[in-house]
């Protein structure tokens, strides 16, 4: 029997509205099933949105998102922000849960009622001074008379400022400006800026196109420097304290991951960073060994040093950081077995989390 597209007989033919409903619900399910496949996140995987900044200081940031992404149950979101005060407010109101932030925000929010705690400190050594290739700069008292931009006023960088212009004599001499780090560079090519101090790679931005000359790396001025580190607030970890321990640990992990491996390290950051592969691997390479980053563990006694300064230049009124630091989760981290990108991502049996 020859085939037919006519209908059998007895059978009946589907109505217009029904074949237009059956399209349209095979249709909805398709692009649930293609969204699905493309971004290939479990239905009951936890949305953790962590706040940073593109610097070397918050690298796990981008790491912690490229390797979660396929967890069965977390995936830390790296949310990138153009300011630190932008971020701060993002913790407040609760918009993300973590924040990789500037390390005297966490003293500023901590006496303005927001209960904070630091878990970790980000990668260390990570900041530069530099200075506009024609001033012929190589030290601080070289930039008398001149305008250098920090980060904002509530920063490490504003403070190592500040006492190195105490220590050498040269207040009311140096002119200290807030500013976006991702302005600076366009800043001070077009003249509007002398000098900037900041995390990199923002630094290195000017001195490999030429525009700038590095004055002064900042470990030798601040040795052990903080720049940024991981801020989250006590109901978040009271709520969740698997993972946060998560987050803690891996983080820790990246970046002794990063430091064995920046090629690589590099080309997945540049990606969120939106920066060359090769701008990032000179960050993270030059000088050759100066970012550490094994000394995550947060110290009282540090946080304590920035609330000190902070009274001394009248960024606070008072020095009290009762309760901000808490070090449990870094100080319980592993960091045996790390190799592979894949092995930052250790688990130690640890409980599904809340």
């Amino acid at each position: 029997m020859p085939f037919s597209l006519k209908p059998m007989v007895g059978s009946r033919s589907l109505t217009l509205p029904t074949k237009l409903c059956l399209f349209f619900l095979f249709w909805l399910l398709f692009i649930s099933w293609l969204h699905y496949q493309l971004n290939n996140q479990p239905v009951d995987q936890k949305i953790v949105r962590m706040g940073y900044m593109p610097v070397v200081t918050n690298l796990a940031a981008p790491l912690l998102d490229h390797l979660s992404r396929r967890s069965a149950s977390v995936h830390f979101e790296a949310v990138k922000f153009s300011s630190f005060a932008e971020m701060a407010e993002a913790l407040r109101n609760d918009s993300i849960q973590a924040a990789f932030i500037i390390a005297p925000l966490a003293v500023v929010l901590r006496q303005q009622g927001v209960d904070v705690k630091v878990v970790l400190i980000g990668n260390r050594h990570e900041s530069t001074l530099v200075a506009r290739k024609s001033l012929n700069a190589r030290r601080l008292e070289d930039l008398s008379g001149r305008t250098i931009a920090v980060p904002m006023r509530y920063s490490g960088h504003n403070l190592c400022l500040q006492k190195m212009i105490e220590e050498k004599g040269l207040g009311g001499k140096i002119s200290v400006v807030e500013m976006n780090p991702p302005d600076m560079a366009s800043a001070l090519t077009s003249g509007a800026l002398d000098a900037y101090f900041v995390g990199e790679p923002f630094a290195a931005q000017t001195v490999l196109s030429g525009d700038a000359d590095v004055v002064e790396y900042v470990e030798s001025l601040w040795p052990g420097f903080i720049c940024n580190l991981v801020l989250v607030k006590s109901s978040w970890i009271d709520a969740y304290p698997s993972v946060v321990r998560k987050l803690v640990e891996t983080a820790a992990r990246s970046g002794l991951w990063a430091g064995r491996h920046p090629d690589e390290a590099a080309r997945i950051a540049s990606g969120y960073w939106n920066q060359s592969v090769e701008l990032v691997r000179h960050a993270l390479t030059t000088p050759s060994g100066r970012v550490v980053y094994d000394q995550f563990v947060p110290k009282t006694a540090e946080i304590q040093t920035l609330a000190d300064l902070m009274v001394r230049y009248d960024l606070a009124r008072q020095a009290d950081i009762t309760g901000l630091v808490d070090d449990r989760f870094a100080l319980a981290a592993s960091i045996d077995g790390i190799d592979d990108l894949d092995s930052i991502m250790l688990k130690r049996g640890h409980p599904p989390e809340e």
